[in-house]
């Protein structure tokens, strides 16, 4: 399993007693996760060596849970496209998750804003058909670093 399925695990399931408890068909409800890695992680956890060691962990005292983050923006989905100035696509998202924020690849109502760069393209007129609110790096940043 890759980083960012980790995290949308992690997003959709807090606590690793969530995660243990989950059939797979919950599991794959989330955004993201398909039957494949949904059946492969239930197996996972239902299996007593695992169980086993998960019980080790918490008793040697580590926290099997998703520290919650706060920060400018807290809630907010945020939709990245197009080339930014400076900030590749991976800076860019870490800033914003670092920021509390949540990096989504789908342009909806749901969405808070887009930060667009050069060459958007589909996602940036979709966000304005759909009245999202679009930003650029600039903003982005001022957003994330308001000065007090």
């Amino acid at each position: 399993m890759g980083a960012g399925v980790a995290k949308l695990l992690v997003k959709a399931f807090p606590t690793i007693d969530h995660l243990c408890d989950a059939p797979a068909d919950k599991i794959q409800t989330v955004d993201g996760i398909g039957e494949t890695i949904a059946t492969s992680v239930a197996a996972y956890f239902s299996d007593d060596a695992n169980a086993h060691l998960i019980a080790r962990l918490r008793k040697s005292g580590l926290t099997l849970q998703e520290e919650q983050k706060s920060g400018p923006l807290e809630g907010a989905a945020i939709v990245v496209t197009g080339t930014l100035p400076t900030l590749s696509r991976t800076e860019a998202t870490a800033v914003i998750e670092n920021a509390a924020g949540k990096v989504t690849s789908i342009v909806s109502k749901k969405t808070t804003f887009v930060v667009a760069g050069e060459n958007a393209g589909g996602k940036l007129a979709k966000a304005k058909t759909l009245g999202v609110e679009v930003v650029d790096e600039a903003e982005l940043l001022r957003r994330v670093n308001p000065i007090t």
